[in-house]
C-alpha cells in the first residue's frame, strides 16, 4: 500500500508558512512601519539573518533533535541550544559592526546630527534571540510530529505483522485439528460400511481442496464457507444413526460476502464432539441465516451425562480456543459469541454473530 502523499505535503507547506511568516517579519513589519530609504548593508543583514534562521531549523530538525533530543539527552540539547543562541547573536553584532550598521543607520534616521557610538539596544538583541528560539522550537516540534508519526506507523506496521502471523499459527493449528477428527470419522466407517467411506473420502478430498486453496486467503465468499460446512455435516451424516436427529436450517444460497475461510467449521465440529452418544438420547441442530451483512450461527446440541462440564471447560479444545482468538483478531467489536450451558433444556448453545460488512 502506498503511503498518502498529504502527509508530506502538510509538511512541506509548514516549512513554506514558517520561513513566509519570518520574512515578511524580517523585510516587512518594522521596515514599512519606519518609512525611510534603508541602506543596502541594512537588507543585507537581513537576509543573513534569514539565511542563519533557516540554516537553525534545519540543523536542528537533522542533527540536534535526532542526536540529543530524541536519544533521551534533554539537558544537553539545552545546553547546546542557549550555547548556539549566543553565538549567533554575537555573530550578528560582530557582522553589523564589520558592515558599519549602527552608523548608517544612524545617518538615516538622523542625518543632520553627528555619529557618536552608543550602547547597543537590548530591545533588538532580544528580538533576535526570539527568533532563534522561534526557529529552534518550530524546528522541534515539526520533527517531533513527523517522529511520532514515523513511530505510530512502525508500531501499527509491527502489530500488524503480530497479528497476521498469530493468526496463520492459528489457522496452522485448526487445519490438523479437523483433519484429525474426520479422518477418524471414516476410518471408523471403514469397519461399518465400505462404500460410504469411499464416498466420504470423496467429500473429504473436495474439502482439502477448501482448505489447500482458500485457508491460504484471509477472507473467503461466505457462499464457498456454506459449502464446506454443508460436506463437513453430511460426512458426519454418514457414521450416524437415525437415532441422532440433525435439524438443519441452512439457506441455499448467500449473499457472496467476504468471511475469514474456516470460522464456522469449529462450532458446528462442535456439536458432533460433544453432542453425539450412543447410549443416551442426543440431537443437533444448527442454523445459520443472514440480516442485511451481519451472519448469524446458532447451534444446539443436548449435553450429555457422561460429557456433562461446565462452559468453561467444553471451551478448552483446540479448534474453539483458536476460533475465539481468531474471531477477535479479525473482527473484534464486529463479531459476538455467546456460549450456555445452563438452561433448562439442558443444552450446550452456541450464538454467534459476525457484522461482515
Amino acid at each position: 500500500m502506498k503511503a498518502s502523499p498529504f502527509p508530506k505535503k502538510i509538511t512541506l507547506l509548514i516549512h513554506v508558512l514558517v520561513w513566509v511568516l519570518m520574512a515578511i517579519v524580517l523585510f516587512l513589519l518594522s521596515p514599512l512601519s519606519w518609512k525611510v530609504e534603508l541602506p543596502n548593508e541594512y537588507w543585507i543583514k537581513q537576509g543573513l539573518l534569514l539565511a542563519m534562521l533557516i540554516g537553525v531549523f534545519y540543523f536542528n530538525m537533522h542533527v540536534l533533535a535526532p542526536k540529543l533530543l530524541f536519544k533521551g539527552k534533554t539537558g544537553v540539547f539545552l545546553l547546546v541550544a542557549i550555547g548556539s543562541s549566543v553565538c549567533f547573536l554575537l555573530f550578528i553584532q560582530e557582522f553589523e559592526k564589520w558592515i558599519r550598521l549602527p552608523e548608517l543607520m544612524h545617518y538615516v534616521f538622523r542625518p543632520n546630527e553627528a555619529y557618536v557610538p552608543k550602547p547597543r539596544n537590548f530591545t533588538y538583541d532580544l528580538f533576535i534571540l526570539l527568533l532563534f528560539f522561534f526557529a529552534l522550537g518550530i524546528s522541534t516540534s515539526v520533527v517531533s510530529v513527523q517522529k511520532w508519526q514515523a513511530d505510530a506507523a512502525l508500531r501499527r506496521q509491527m502489530e500488524k505483522e503480530r497479528v497476521n502471523s498469530e493468526l496463520s499459527y492459528l489457522k496452522a493449528q485448526i487445519n490438523p485439528h479437523f483433519f484429525f477428527n474426520t479422518l477418524n470419522n471414516i476410518y471408523a466407517l471403514t469397519t461399518i460400511d465400505v462404500d460410504r467411506a469411499q464416498k466420504g473420502l470423496l467429500k473429504l478430498s473436495r474439502m482439502m481442496r477448501y482448505v489447500l486453496y482458500e485457508t491460504e486467503k484471509d477472507k473467503t465468499l461466505l457462499s464457498k464457507e456454506l459449502e464446506f460446512i454443508k460436506d463437513y455435516i453430511e460426512l458426519m451424516r454418514m457414521r450416524l444413526s437415525e437415532k441422532v436427529p440433525i435439524e438443519l436450517d441452512l439457506p441455499e444460497r448467500l449473499s457472496e460476502l467476504p468471511i475469514a475461510p474456516m470460522l464456522l467449521l469449529p462450532f458446528v465440529e462442535n456439536c458432533f464432539k460433544h453432542g453425539v452418544s450412543t447410549n443416551h438420547p442426543s440431537y443437533i441442530k444448527i442454523r445459520l441465516f443472514l440480516q442485511g451483512k451481519v451472519l448469524y450461527l446458532q447451534t444446539r446440541n443436548r449435553i450429555l451425562p457422561s460429557k456433562t462440564r461446565s462452559a468453561e471447560d467444553l471451551d478448552k479444545g483446540i479448534g474453539l480456543i483458536n476460533t475465539k482468538r481468531r474471531l477477535s483478531l479479525i473482527y473484534g467489536d464486529k463479531s459476538e459469541l455467546q456460549l450456555d450451558n445452563e438452561n433448562p433444556d439442558n443444552e450446550y448453545r452456541v450464538d454467534l454473530k459476525i457484522d461482515l460488512s
